[in-house]
This record gives C-alpha cells, structure tokens and sequence, in this order.
C-alpha cells in the first residue's frame, strides 16, 4: 500500500508506516496433526484440533513462543508504550471515591487509592462526616496473587455480616466467604462455589447460586449461616436454561429465575419466610419472557406477550396468573421497554427509542410519565444504585462519547437533576474539545444501520484520517456510546473513532437481535462492512488508514470479515475472538456450548451447520492477503477458551499469503476480561494502542 503522508491533531507527524518487522524472529510454527471427523456428508480437518490440551507441554510451549515472538516484534515499541501508558494513568484521579449510596442506616461507598491495583468497599454509619469503617480491602485479597477479581457484595439486613465471592484464577470460579463486619473475622463457614447471593430478612439465611461441570448456572440453594448444609431449593434439568436469584426492590421477595435466550419463567419467594417454597408466576412457553418487581402486595411485571417491545401489567401477589393480568403501561411500536423498577412513590422505566436508552419515571397517583432530559440523546442513561425502597429521588447514571461518566439524583417534586459526580480526567480534558456525531449507513438489504463517531474538533475527516471502527453485534447486547479516558491518546493523536451498531445487537430491541442471530447471523458481519464501507466513501478514512476491533463475539465478527473482506482495514485486533464456531459447538461439555445452540445454532442439525460452516472463522481461513493482525487471550479464559484463538493464529499463519504482522498475546494469569488489576489493565491498552497507532504510521 501506498505511503501517504499524516499530520495528526497532536502535532505528531508519520513520516511513513511504521511497520513493525515481522522477520525480526522467526514466528512460531505449529505442528500439524490432523483430526479429521465427517458431519452431514462433509469432512472436516483439524490441524491443531492438540492445542485444546491445556495439560499439554507442547501446547503451553507453543503459546510462551508466540508471547515471545509478540515481545520481540513489539520490542520497539516499549518506549511508545511506556508513554501511552503514562498518559492513561496522568488522566485518572488515582485517590478517588465512587458516590455514596444509603442502604439501612449506612453510607456505602467504594474508593481506590494511587499505587493501588484495586479499591477499598467502605461504609460510615449515619452520615459521611460519621468515621469510616473499611469493609473489604481488595488489595489485602489479592495479595500474592495473580489474577483477582471481587464478585458479589452483599451485606445482611441488619448490616452486621458480609457475603462475598472472590475469584482467583480468571475462570468465574467465585468463591464464598462471610465476614462478621463486628468483629473483623471471617465465619468459619466452608467455603464454596457460588454465584449470585441473597440474604434473607433474618439475617442468618442466604440464597446462592451453583454451577454445573459445564459452568451453567444449574441449582438454587438455602444456606443457613454456620451449619455448613446447605439446602437444594431449585435444580434446573433444561440445559437451554440458567438460573439466577435477584430480589424485588421492596426487599419483601427472592426472584427465583429460569430463562433461556428467548424465554423464562420466575418463582417468588417471601424474604420474611425463607424457609417457606417458591411460588411460580407463569409456567415457561416458546418464547415468552417476562420479569417482576413488587409493592404493596401488587406484582408490576414486564412482559413481550404483546409484542416484542414489552408492556408492563400488574396482579395481585396472591393471585398472579396471566388470566389477572391488568394493563398499567400498553405495549408501543416506538418504545421498547427494557426494564423496570418500583418504588414506593413512582416507578423508573428503562427504554430504547431510536437506538438509544432514556429513562422514564411513572407516578403511581396520576399516571404522569416523566423523561429524564439528557443533553445529547445519542449517549446512555442508565439507573445508579438505588436500594432505599421509600426514595423521593432517582440516581441515575449518564455518559456519552465526549461526556464522562457522570452521576445525577433526580428530584421527583422539582423536577430537576443535579449533578453529584462527574468522572475526572485530569490533564486539561475538555469534553468542548471533541465532537460526536451520529450517521446512518445502509445496508446490503436496505437497513439503515447506525454508527456513532466521536473525533477531536481539530481532527478533520479525509481519506488521510486514521480511523478506529468498533462493534460487537450479538446476544442482543448494545453498544451504547461509552465515554474512555484511555481512549483520549488515540483521538490527541489525530484518530477517528467510530462504533457501528450493526445487527445482533439490541439498539433497536428483539426484531434487530434475531435480525443478526442463528440463519441471520451473516447480517452482523455484513453490516459492519458497510458500516466500513459507508465511512470510506463518506470521506471519513481510507482502507490504508482504517482498524477494526472486537472481542469475545465481537471476535467473531472480526475473525468472519477478515476472511470476507481483509482489504476492509489496514489492521485489525480481535480480543478473546470465539472463532472455532463448529468445532466448540459440537462439544458439549465446554462452558456455554448447550445453551447457546439458540443462538449460533446447533452443528447437529444440517440445516443449522450448513449456514453456520459459510461464516465460522477457523473453517473459512483462505490462501489470501490479511492485514496485520493482533489476537488476544487468556489460558484461563472460561468463556472463550484459549484455544479457540490459539489454533485459529496457528491456521493463519500456515495459509496466509502476505507478509504483514500476525500477532497473538496470551495473558497467562488471567480470565475472560484479561489483566485484572487497574494498572495492569491499562498496559494491555497501551500494547495494543501501540500496535494499532503504529501500523496506522503514527509512532509517538
């Protein structure tokens, strides 16, 4: 590709790619050992089906020299990195403090202090000017480890005992412990592997969570505090369906739910009873959904039995069958309902209209709907804690692409928002600085396809702009403009940077997820290539000045448009990509595989793999140019396993026609999400910035 000459927003200038050297090392090669298995009248070979085998010499071999080859073509770049690095911890307040929420007689709030990896869990009682009582150190749990991560914080009612999990390895294996915030010390309760955790109103009761071999949240448990039994309360045998307990906002009812991608059911159970049985609302059916709060002895439930926008009916706790079902907000075309919360003076509706979250507040007496007004809609809103139950304000959260996470109280009697903390970003941030815009490109079938931008005022749209598309496009999960301070060092550096809202995701509710899920799937990884195309042709970049990222299905969608269109970017990065479709579908004892058979489909069913075998990364890999290419992962990765983009890097490398980089970074201390720690997290940025800016000429 041709060298064409940049001048970035900062004052850095490219005098020509900066191409890392891919020949400075000789790259890993991997051996072949071919897996050869039929399905459905096609044979399918697996050269590195081995690298599956964690408990392997050759497999953890094989990994260390790719991290060593990534280290030696990275190696001029530590200087780069070392800087970008500096910037993203120069702009955060390093000792700061979440804002307080009051629960039950306590101010509780969490804070992290500089040098400090993780935060402090605090509370003062009363009042904040009350002295403060430390109630977990996250640092002191992680000492000597290297991986952490805090799950569940849940404090009994009477505030004496603390239940939290805690994992070590990165796998989501979270183990329970229970503190005594009188004393200081831990019960001696065994500990156990658990997920959700609910206290009973009698403070000596909790409700948790198990998982099966296969990592499916399977069975609800009674636990009594000290006796070391726990108690089976609900096994789930449907293998499409997961559990999960929550309570209703009053804190009167344990939220027993069972629910698959496109259906479930829920149970209640009465806190002040625990040792009474659930009582099952409505029976599960093809493909219902719905969820409950409760006040004052009325059940408010959101349900998709009208359409797949949702509405929200009520009916008594004693007799809650959908025959006592009475409409309280009708189901609309325009507005979909994602979720509700009721308080004793009002209830808060989450919605979506035109792709974008609003919140919207319902008074019980009147029925007056309020929205709350944001200054740019094209941003997310979205509920901050709010436990106090009798509440006569809303605390809500509010971001955008050049408005820091921001939190807000809401006072219903006058109507007005003010602004309780706003996320600092300290060396000269300016949010006038930068400007965000919103464009809709069109698909191949006609769809008008949203993409969010956000650049530098100074940083001006042309095919010499380096550009940065993101997307990730499934499970029905939007992508809702996120304000990043780390993102800063790409847009100072003169980088666009844009986030397509492609199909697959859940902008525009259920209709745009199914619309990109199962035989529609193709359409996510289309879209995004218009999405590409349309800021190409649109003056915003060039293919020689773009890159691409997603991760975990977003990796997906990578791993399928590198093989569709390599020559949509000039680099791509694909983080913790699921990339091995057919093969990690057909096993069934992996973490997710089951459940998921209603999401990508199940290989068994011919129709299912034929149309999922057009766009699985690892079996469409083709003799053909791709651009320079980061891959990233962690060997104790429980959703996306190390393998999967291991052996798709392994492929890559054997079939590949070009000479550009091809690098994998395999974190080997860590899960999913990758480092763990807040500084180490921001190192992980940092190389990958490093590698992006620096294939898109941009060395300092």
């Amino acid at each position: 590709m041709r060298y064409i000459a940049l001048v970035a927003a900062s004052g850095c200038i490219a005098t020509g790619f900066a191409q890392l050297n891919p020949d400075v090392a000789k790259p890993p090669v991997a051996k072949k050992i071919p897996q050869t298995r039929e399905l459905h009248g096609l044979k399918l070979v697996d050269d590195y089906a081995w690298i599956k085998d964690k408990s392997s010499k050759a497999t953890i071999d094989y990994i260390k020299a790719e991290n060593d080859y990534t280290s030696k073509v990275m190696k001029p770049t530590l200087k780069f990195q070392e800087n970008l690095y500096k910037e993203m911890v120069a702009r955060i307040k390093e000792d700061d403090t979440n804002v307080p929420i009051f629960d039950r007689g306590y101010w509780y709030y969490t804070r992290s202090v500089k040098g400090k990896e993780y935060s402090l869990n605090c509370r003062r009682k009363g009042s904040m000017s009350a002295a403060e009582e430390i109630v977990l150190d996250q640092n002191k749990l992680a000492r000597g480890k290297k991986y952490f991560s805090l799950g569940e914080t849940e404090v009994s009612p009477d505030g004496r005992y603390l239940a939290y999990t805690t994992d070590t390895t990165g796998y989501r294996e979270y183990r329970l412990a229970i503190k005594d915030l009188k004393t200081g010390r831990l019960l001696s309760d065994k500990p156990r592997k658990v997920l959700s955790v609910v206290w009973a109103s009698d403070n000596k009761t909790l409700f948790f969570v198990t998982e099966d071999a296969a990592k499916r949240w399977d069975k609800v448990w009674r636990y009594k505090v000290g006796s070391n039994k726990p108690e089976l309360v609900y096994a789930e045998k449907d293998e499409l369906f997961w559990v999960n307990i929550s309570t209703t906002t009053d804190d009167k009812y344990l939220v027993m739910g069972s629910g698959s991608k496109d259906a479930n059911e829920t149970s209640l159970l009465d806190l002040s009873k625990p040792s009474g049985k659930p009582t099952l609302l409505e029976p599960r059916a093809e493909k219902s959904e719905y969820s409950v709060d409760h006040k004052d002895g009325l059940l408010y439930i959101t349900s998709n039995d009208a359409g797949p926008n949702f509405r929200v009916v009520t009916a008594p706790v004693s007799s809650p069958q959908k025959e006592n079902w009475k409409e309280l907000v009708p189901y609309s075309e325009d507005t979909i309902i994602s979720g509700t919360a009721t308080y004793k003076n009002f209830m808060v509706m989450q919605v979506r209209e035109g792709g974008f979250t609003q919140l919207q507040l319902r008074d019980y007496k009147t029925g007056k709907v309020r929205r709350i007004p944001t200054a740019d809609p094209a941003g997310d809103i979205g509920l901050y804690a709010n436990p106090d139950f009798e509440t006569t304000s809303l605390t809500y959260s509010y971001e955008s692409l050049t408005t820091p996470d921001s939190v807000y109280r809401f006072d219903l009697k006058s109507g007005k928002s003010k602004l309780l903390k706003q996320l600092p970003v300290l060396g000269g941030f300016k949010s006038t600085d930068y400007v965000s815009e919103l464009k809709w490109a069109t698909a191949q079938d006609g769809t008008k396809v949203p993409v969010s931008i956000v650049r530098k005022k100074s940083t001006k749209p042309s095919p010499k702009t380096p550009l940065y598309l993101y997307a990730y496009g499934s499970y029905g999960s939007s992508s809702d403009p996120w304000f990043s301070t780390a993102r800063l060092s790409l847009l100072n550096r003169g980088v666009i940077f844009a986030i397509a809202h492609i199909r697959g995701g859940g902008e525009f509710g259920r209709k745009w997820y199914d619309d990109g899920k199962m035989s529609r799937k193709i359409n996510t990884f289309t879209d995004f290539i218009d999405c590409g195309d349309f800021l190409v042709k649109e003056g915003y970049s060039s293919p020689e000045r773009m890159a691409m990222n997603g991760g975990s299905a977003g990796g997906l969608l990578m791993g399928a448009v590198l093989n569709m269109r390599p020559d949509l970017v000039k680099v791509a990065v694909a983080d913790v990509p699921f990339v091995d479709v057919i093969n990690t579908m057909l096993d069934e004892t992996l973490p997710l595989t089951v459940g998921e058979f209603i999401e990508w489909g199940n290989p068994k069913v011919k129709e299912e793999f034929d149309y999922m075998v057009q766009y699985s990364p690892y079996e469409n890999v083709k003799s053909q140019d791709y651009p320079n290419i980061l891959i990233t992962t962690s060997l104790n990765d429980s959703q996306v396993l190390y393998h999967e983009p291991t052996k798709w890097i392994a492929k890559l490398r054997a079939m590949k026609t070009d000479k550009n980089t091809l690098l994998l970074r395999c974190n080997m201390d860590a899960g999913h999400g990758g480092a763990s720690g807040r500084y180490s997290s921001m190192k992980e940025v940092a190389n990958t910035y490093a590698f992006v800016l620096t294939q898109l000429g941009i060395k300092k």
